[in-house]
């Protein structure tokens, strides 16, 4: 086989070939992966005919899967310690470095098809965005786009290697908990434009403050600075958006009339509906949809400006929006037989969790109920963040407050308190909520989705 390294994305380092004879290259890893049925890092879900890439953890070794992995129909397994290669055995495929060899799989596979791509990050509302725009963009192109929230040095790979010849446009999202995750995670991707929905307080116990989270989810705009050709979509009613965005081309975006796509809102009881046009002199379009939230405005005119900006018709932009349906307790309504759920459990942090708590208050409905539960990785900021949240409650007149979470229960408060889901499921089968608006909020670790669905 031939001796090409496998290059390292993001970096100029290479994975180091070994002289074993069965150490495997990328063009020659790039064929098998051709002739695959796709790529797999799970033992537990290996489809016929493909291939498993072996991925190391803190708690587990995928080497040690790969047989099992071939047993369940995988047709090559690669694997970074040779211990786990059987001599004479060609299914076997050896690397250095599991995880930086699928990142660089990805990447060639995506230089190789040119597809454009899209990449997507920001603290709130990346995913629904990306679903959003991806609702768009099929209205005209065949559009492949993250599954579920696949955003991180794994997923974004994954979601690059199922990229196949007839897909002309890609919607990337990328997440980070750490400086240099959103810079690693272009470096693989490659993306021709690019969209941060926001800037916010989140995952502060690996940023260490609001302006590390800035400048993370500012490397994705630093990376489309190298590209030749390269343009943003700008959310122009953030200031911290427009400062990061100078120097880039820009297709804009939000209330102000100057944007190129400009909006309204118009009511938000309890769903959203607002007007929409391209240009200042375009024609207004009206779109009910079925998003919770005036905070979701934002992520639906990032759509409609990607939309607009790829030819997709204004009509068929309105009518995608309006059909998208949220789900994954992201942004949900629900009517129970005896209340309507807002369901927005799978993440929170104190950017977030104002932004919901001050829409619920703006919210005509009757009987209004909190669940919150804590929002997790702020690090030394935690305490404080919970306490601002309680305190911003305080004002707002609820009557109906229950915490979750041991964050909540160190905080000054005279609300209901338990120290996890289940022990609050317990208490609401001895005196369930009837007749109630109730929103849930908080970390998806909290596990509020397990309340929300026994309620």
């Amino acid at each position: 086989m031939g001796k090409s390294p496998i290059f390292a994305a993001g970096s100029n380092k290479s994975v180091k070939m070994r002289n074993e004879k069965n150490m495997i290259d990328i063009h020659t890893l790039y064929q098998t992966f051709l002739a695959s049925t796709g790529v797999t890092t799970d033992s537990r879900r290996c489809p016929a005919g493909s291939l498993f890439i072996a991925l190391r953890g803190e708690t587990f070794n995928g080497n040690a899967f790969a047989a099992r992995a071939l047993e369940a129909g995988c047709s090559y397994a690669l694997v970074d310690d040779p211990a786990y290669a059987p001599a004479g055995d060609p299914r076997y495929l050896v690397t250095d470095n599991g995880l930086l060899t699928l990142q660089a799989l990805a990447r060639h596979h995506r230089r190789q098809l040119g597809t454009r791509i899209l990449g997507i990050t920001g603290t709130n509302g990346k995913t629904t965005t990306k679903e959003l725009v991806a609702c768009v963009l099929s209205q005209r192109y065949r559009t492949l786009a993250t599954e579920g929230n696949l955003n991180n040095s794994i997923g974004v790979p994954l979601t690059l290697l199922r990229l196949r010849s007839e897909h002309e446009l890609a919607v990337v999202e990328m997440g980070a908990s750490h400086p240099g995750d959103i810079r690693e995670l272009a470096d693989i991707a490659e993306p021709d434009c690019g969209l941060i929905t926001n800037v916010g307080k989140a995952h502060l116990e690996g940023f260490g403050s609001l302006e590390g989270v800035i400048r993370t989810k500012g490397e994705l705009f630093d990376n489309l600075r190298r590209r030749e050709g390269a343009f943003v979509f700008l959310h122009r009613d953030n200031p911290y958006l427009v400062r990061m965005g100078e120097g880039l081309k820009q297709v804009t975006y939000g209330c102000d009339e100057a944007c190129d796509i400009q909006g309204r809102l118009a009511a938000c009881s309890p769903c959203l509906s607002f007007d929409w046009r391209c240009g200042a002199t375009g024609s207004w379009h009206h779109v009910s949809t079925r998003l919770i939230g005036s905070y979701n405005l934002p992520n639906a005119l990032a759509a409609a400006a990607v939309g607009c900006h790829f030819g997709v018709e204004e009509a068929l932009i309105s009518q995608a929006l309006g059909e998208y349906v949220p789900r994954n307790s992201r942004s949900q309504l629900m009517r129970t037989a005896d209340n309507t759920l807002i369901i927005d459990a799978y993440n929170a942090n104190p950017t977030s969790m104002r932004a919901a708590i001050e829409n619920f208050a703006q919210m005509e409905a009757p009987h209004k109920m909190l669940i919150l539960g804590d929002m997790l990785e702020l690090g030394k900021e935690s305490l404080s963040e919970h306490q601002e949240v309680v305190d911003y409650l305080s004002g707002q007149g609820f009557s109906d407050v229950i915490l979750v979470g041991g964050q909540f229960a160190a905080t000054r408060h005279a609300c209901p308190t338990y120290p996890d889901a289940p022990s609050l499921i317990e208490a609401l089968k001895a005196r369930k909520p009837v007749g109630k608006t109730i929103l849930i909020k908080g970390s998806n670790g909290v596990k509020l989705s397990a309340v929300a669905a026994y309620l």
